[in-house]
């Protein structure tokens, strides 16, 4: 996904170069760095195959409401639950984990959202990188990697983008930009709206949408942001040293949470024995 030669953005990538509307003071480029400069470092890459309880969480999550519409039978029947729970290998996982998922497909299974919905994709969660769509344009070209969790058609044939969440976390509405941009070349001519669903606490979003000028204004964004995370990986991979002077360090509190704190020489917070590494929660 990092390739020199071929810029790409996401969401994700979005969000690891600009913070947030109100997470500027947390926000720290070096997170990046290590994410996609140095992911092939043994240590990194330890670290980055660690799955989070958070992480794990929202993954059962969705592959349970996946599980649920694949067997939709299960949706009206007394132990669709069970069912579901051991389909996921629930009993397998950590108490924490199990009790929050458990209450999850106890709360969907009481009120399925996408009942009777025209579901076009339905993503179990765990399917890895989407295929890319190739943005080109006269003055820049890209990749765009945007994974939807659910599309469904409206009954006025509105197309919607429903992406879920599970914990605390809030809504940022660029994700659903991102998908309204990718549903202009995965589904054109097709009017679309994107959403969130928080699947522990049941809320639901405003519907988002955008017009084409927006699009056009957003497409430009992620160029941008494409072009400049390329050219920071070239000057990383020209200059090794300079990772912290390419990727600046942002210490603080929030260094507790970030799953580099234990190789990071900046973090003001490093794990020991007698406190376990914490958990970093994720974007899911």
């Amino acid at each position: 996904m990092s390739t020199p030669d071929r810029p790409f953005a996401s969401y994700h990538l979005w969000s690891l170069i600009a913070p947030a509307t109100g997470q500027e003071r947390w926000h720290c480029q070096m997170r990046r760095g290590f994410m996609k400069a140095r992911q092939q470092e043994p240590q990194v890459r330890a670290l980055l195959g660690n799955t989070t309880a958070p992480q794990r969480i929202g993954i059962l999550a969705q592959k349970g409401v996946y599980e649920f519409h694949h067997h939709h039978h299960l949706l009206n029947q007394s132990d669709g639950v069970e069912k579901v729970a051991k389909l996921l290998k629930l009993s397998n996982t950590a108490e924490q984990v199990k009790q929050r998922v458990l209450q999850i497909l106890q709360k969907y299974h009481h009120a399925p959202l996408l009942m009777g919905k025209r579901i076009l994709q339905l993503t179990p969660g765990d399917e890895g990188f989407p295929k890319p769509i190739v943005i080109e344009q006269e003055g820049y070209c890209f990749r765009l990697y945007a994974a939807m969790d659910c599309v469904f058609i409206e009954s006025d044939n509105t197309l919607h983008i429903l992406d879920f969440k599970t914990g605390k976390s809030a809504f940022d509405r660029r994700q659903a930009l991102v998908y309204l941009l990718a549903a202009r070349y995965l589904y054109p001519g097709k009017t679309a709206v994107a959403s969130f669903y928080n699947l522990e606490i049941c809320q639901e979003s405003e519907l988002i949408s955008i017009n084409n000028s927006e699009l056009a204004s957003l497409e430009f964004e992620l160029a941008n942001i494409a072009q400049k995370h390329q050219q920071d990986l070239h000057q990383y991979q020209a200059e090794t040293s300079n990772f912290s002077k390419i990727f600046p360090p942002n210490p603080g509190t929030h260094c507790r949470f970030c799953p580099f704190n234990s190789i990071c020489e900046f973090s003001n917070f490093k794990p020991s024995q007698s406190h376990p590494m914490p958990i970093c929660r994720s974007h899911n």
